[in-house]
């Protein structure tokens, strides 16, 4: 599971109602589907490519924090899932 959030001055897209000044909810969506279909070992490594394709296509965005969760990873004690979370 993967949860995105971005800070930015949305200040033009309240102003405009144009697509163009804000977020492309479509492309992020594209761009983590992308980046999940790719095999990793660590989820840090997923979220790390995540943020990385997300900060090249938004230029916009002040910070944006991607959130990656596995459920049910491979631990001893039955853990039911393993966050991690990045900021750039």
């Amino acid at each position: 599971m993967v949860t995105v959030g971005f800070e930015f001055d949305g200040n033009a897209a309240v102003n405009s109602d144009e697509l163009s000044d804000t977020v492309d909810y479509v492309k992020v969506h594209e761009i983590v589907r992308e980046q999940m279909n790719i095999q990793s070992k660590l989820i840090e490594h997923v979220a790390g490519r995540i943020l990385d394709q997300l900060r090249s296509e938004f230029k916009i965005a002040e910070t944006i924090d991607v959130e990656v969760t596995k459920l049910h990873p491979p631990v001893n004690g039955g853990a039911g899932s393993a966050t991690v979370t990045l900021t750039g």
